[in-house]
């Protein structure tokens, strides 16, 4: 069982992080979409192309003005504090690395003192925690903000702390709620993994039976009664706290958007996201949210 668990966390980062294709591929897409419209719509479309491109080549710039070359992110699985990392390094178009981690052994990150996962390493700099991660990069990227300014933003920081300290906590219960699920989330895992015949049905059925387990811990331990009702009950927080704005950031997303956004994805197309985007208000913010962050900056290991 200890291997299954150890097969699967490692399985759920490859299968839930897609390969870097370059920012090229999404100016290539927008490019499509701008010149192949209506003749009615072309204007438009061509407005949209522009305002959305030079938004992509400014933040593109600010990455290349502070000399962010590119990141190794040491994680172990698809954690949520690393999509919230994810979502960052992609929406500013810095392109990183993903380094595997062992969740046993960890002898990946032998060579650090701090031994939690994710750890990024930019500039020959580590830098741990996911929210500091976040701080320090966008101390760097960010116009006239520090570290200090970031955390001045009190509804900002108010929303990053709802991610850490209540969103991610009922994401499991939610994905692992029943063996159908479980299963599903993990054929998911196996089908988009590089696995033997033999360790995609290991992984699969005692993978989703250690998780189904798992999940339950949880829920008795954050006091959660019913997994949906309580997922739905945290998209519709975070809808209200938009207050009709398109972000949370106004008209661009900040850095509580993008935790938002990052500890969602992994769980969107699965069962319990489909449910989420059906029942709540989250779907349009949501899609918004795909188009602002765009293409992943992850580069393929050679």
């Amino acid at each position: 069982m200890r291997r299954a668990s150890t097969l699967a966390s490692s399985a759920l980062g490859r299968a839930l992080l897609p390969a870097h294709d370059g920012c090229a591929a999404v100016q290539n897409r927008l490019l499509q979409a701008a010149l192949y419209g209506t003749t009615s719509s072309s204007s438009a479309r061509r407005r949209w192309f522009s305002t959305t491109l030079c938004s992509i080549s400014g933040r593109s710039a600010r990455v290349a003005s502070v000399g962010l070359a590119g990141a190794l992110v040491y994680v172990a699985g698809a954690t949520s504090f690393f999509g919230e990392v994810k979502a960052f390094l992609d929406y500013y178009k810095i392109p990183y690395k993903v380094v595997e981690v062992n969740p046993i052994s960890k002898k990946e990150i032998k060579w650090s003192d701090y031994k939690k996962v994710p750890i990024l390493v930019v500039d020959g700099e580590e830098l741990v925690d996911s929210s500091a991660i976040i701080d320090k990069l966008g101390s760097r990227i960010l116009p006239g903000k520090s570290i200090d300014s970031v955390s001045d933003d009190n509804e900002e920081k108010k929303w990053r702390q709802w991610v850490d300290n209540h969103l991610v906590h009922i994401l499991s219960p939610n994905i692992y709620r029943n063996t159908s699920e479980a299963l599903e989330s993990f054929d998911y895992i196996t089908s988009n993994g590089n696995f033997s015949f033999t360790e995609k049905i290991t992984v699969k059925y005692a993978g989703a039976a250690a998780m189904y387990f798992v999940s339950k811990n949880l829920k008795k331990k954050y006091n959660i009664t019913d997994e949906r009702a309580s997922l739905y009950e945290a998209a519709e927080t975070w809808v209200d706290a938009l207050d009709g704005r398109e972000f949370l950031g106004g008209s661009k997303p900040n850095l509580a958007d993008l935790a938002v956004f990052g500890v969602l994805r992994p769980i969107r197309y699965l069962r319990s996201g489909r449910d989420m985007v059906e029942h709540t208000r989250i779907g349009e913010w949501y899609a918004r949210m795909e188009s602002a962050v765009g293409e992943s900056s992850r580069i393929k290991a050679a």
